[in-house]
């Protein structure tokens, strides 16, 4: 009698929730480049709220 090799034993659930998790990664990867902003684009804006606040600061009286 001839032996004929096993295949490996694979848990189903293990590899349709891994599937899962790379398909929910890549449509990730795929909203950070559409809805997202750079670094640069994140570091302009907190300036741009810093300066204008500095602005408004000055601009205030004081009734003392």
């Amino acid at each position: 009698m001839e032996r004929v090799p096993m295949g490996e034993i694979v848990n189903l659930n293990k590899v349709r929730k891994a599937r899962a998790k790379a398909a929910a990664g890549d449509q990730a990867k795929v909203n950070r480049a559409s809805h997202g902003r750079t670094k640069g684009q994140t570091l302009a804006e907190q300036l741009e709220a810093e300066r204008q606040r500095r602005k408004l600061d000055q601009a205030r009286r004081d009734d003392d």
